[in-house]
């Protein structure tokens, strides 16, 4: 990639990887219909990508910095013990990043190879819209309850269901939202869940390539990979900055213009590409 596509990747990512609408699909469509010189198989796809995670983890760790002060100052007060709110919320956490991030080292190669074509992004983007829209019955079925609330088997059925997302077109954040409001999470509740439980996860995704990268010849410029880590960051925080608010205000049919844009990209998408 040329550093613009490269910097515009990066402000696709820090908005896709948080809204609903899967940053893997997006990742996917735009530089095939805009043409753009991308080569996952290339050396300097490697450290891109570990920059634009680093450059998103550490936009929520910001965002939510006074969270995670508060989670680990009670779980290290209550000795692992589940003893006061924050110390059975790090709990659930912990068991909601376990299975995900087990499935993603198993799983992740083999799935991204097999649907990595446009089509299959396209097709699972529309099951993504359709999912969202069917979502909003589910939190108007569902008596609220706050994250105290929820179940650790709760919490690891949530995570659990982040698998999906290695299908390119299905969004994380879409599946822990659906998951936390199918276990009577409201919507703000539902987006903080899914959001703190996103931190470890992509953390992880670049922390884990961090020691490729001395073995990965790329040519691109480390000024740029940090331009395109910090923009990635920058586009996460604010896309957070957003998102909790929009869930907090719009609690009815708050899913539903995600739906229908994943729909409509996913449904119009495919008529172009067979029409």
């Amino acid at each position: 990639m040329n550093p613009i596509e490269a910097l515009l990747f990066a402000v696709i990512q820090g908005i896709s990887e948080l809204f609903p609408i899967s940053s893997l699909g997006h990742g996917i469509l735009i530089p095939d219909w805009l043409h753009w010189s991308l080569n996952r198989s290339h050396p300097d796809f490697l450290p891109f990508m570990v920059m634009l995670h680093l450059g998103t983890a550490i936009a929520l760790l910001l965002y939510f910095h006074r969270d995670w002060q508060q989670l680990i100052g009670g779980f290290l007060r209550a000795r692992g013990r589940a003893d006061n709110a924050e110390a059975r919320l790090m709990w659930r956490l912990i068991a909601g990043t376990i299975p995900a991030g087990l499935i993603g080292l198993l799983l992740e190669k083999q799935l991204r190879v097999l649907f990595s074509s446009a089509t299959a992004v396209l097709v699972f983007l529309a099951l993504n819209g359709l999912l969202l829209l069917w979502g909003e019955r589910l939190g108007k079925r569902q008596p609220h309850k706050d994250l105290d609330q929820l179940t650790i088997l709760g919490a690891i059925k949530i995570g659990s269901g982040q698998a999906l997302a290695l299908l390119p077109g299905i969004s994380r954040s879409g599946v822990t939202l659906l998951s936390g409001l199918a276990h009577g999470l409201d919507h703000a509740s539902a987006a903080r869940f899914s959001f703190l439980l996103a931190t470890p996860i992509i953390a992880a995704a670049g922390v884990l390539e961090i020691p490729k990268l001395a073995h990965a010849g790329h040519a691109q410029p480390w000024g740029l990979l940090l331009a395109c880590g910090a923009l990635a960051g920058l586009c996460a925080y604010a896309s957070t900055w957003f998102l909790m608010r929009y869930f907090k205000k719009t609690e009815i049919e708050s899913l539903r213009p995600f739906g229908l844009y994943c729909l409509a990209l996913g449904i119009g998408g495919l008529l172009m590409k067979f029409i």
